[in-house]
């Protein structure tokens, strides 16, 4: 088993910066093969985990999006329908000799579940915002989750070529049931802290000098306890970041009007732009050293 420095070196040379906490529950991860559950905040990182998990690896990532009203169908697998109507029409007056054919694998249209299971070399499966989903499908999720199988009722049960690594993303806007939970493991993923941002600034923006990006990962840090109705997540910050560096910006304190101006990388609501004001932003790049 990889120890969880050699796990936060491996991320970091794929470009994130995790912390003790995060680097363990992967190296669980991958030593009990269990699905991880990364809980959070929108724009935390919790997606770019499964992204750095693939290039640690060197495996494809495959990503399910979850949303209200998805079904096994989109998920799982479906069958290609205008291909079997074409072949019924082709044998017409044949159709129950062809009727083995149609529900084969020619016919079968793989969608991301069943595509990960199906993969010679184990892919990472990103079951992205899984909170979005209803509970029906949070339901059907849990065979896959504890066999590795998933039945299809016209070719029976099928078992995984490969075992893959499974993140699963909740934003926390429902409550997951207990039975989901009790089959991952389980890592909250918070804002990091002034020094792991500066660094993510570090790894992800070229050109940024660490005495911008200690700046920047500060001032961040300031607006996020504001009461803002969205607070900016890591995305943000980058965004920020690369944005200040293209203007050319070395010393935040230099430039409070660009400062300002750019904020709009960091603010997303008009209610959040307007209560930011100028002396807001003078107060936070006060504090920045």
């Amino acid at each position: 088993m990889k120890t969880r420095d050699d796990i936060a070196q491996s991320l970091a040379a794929c470009g994130y910066i995790a912390d003790g906490e995060l680097s363990t529950a992967v190296a669980l991860m991958q030593l009990l093969k269990r699905p991880l559950l990364l809980e959070g905040e929108a724009g935390v990182g919790k997606t770019e985990v499964a992204k750095a998990l693939a290039c640690v690896h060197g495996t494809e990532l495959i990503r399910l999006q979850c949303y209200e009203g998805l079904d096994q169908s989109a998920a799982l697998y479906e069958w290609n329908y205008q291909r079997q109507l074409l072949a019924i029409e082709a044998h017409r007056g044949h159709a129950d000799a062809i009727e083995d054919q149609i529900f084969s694998e020619k016919y079968l249209l793989e969608r991301p579940l069943l595509a990960a299971i199906r993969r010679a070399a184990p892919p990472v499966l990103l079951i992205d915002e899984i909170d979005r989903a209803d509970d029906e499908f949070e339901a059907f999720l849990l065979e896959l989750l504890s066999d590795f199988q998933v039945s299809i009722p016209e070719l029976g049960t099928i078992h995984a070529t490969s075992i893959p690594h499974v993140v699963l993303t909740s934003n926390g806007t429902r409550e997951l049931s207990d039975a989901l939970r009790r089959r991952c493991l389980y890592h909250y993923v918070d804002y990091p802290d002034v020094d792991r941002e500066a660094r993510i600034i570090l790894a992800r923006v070229d050109g940024a000098s660490a005495t911008l990006a200690l700046q920047i990962a500060r001032l961040v840090e300031g607006l996020r306890k504001e009461e803002l109705r969205k607070l900016p997540g890591v995305a943000e910050t980058l965004d920020w970041a690369a944005a200040l560096v293209g203007l050319d910006v070395r010393d935040l304190k230099d430039q409070p009007e660009v400062v300002h101006d750019t904020l709009m990388c960091l603010l997303k609501t008009h209610e959040d732009r307007s209560r930011v004001t100028r002396e807001v932003a003078a107060r936070l790049l006060g504090k920045v050293a």
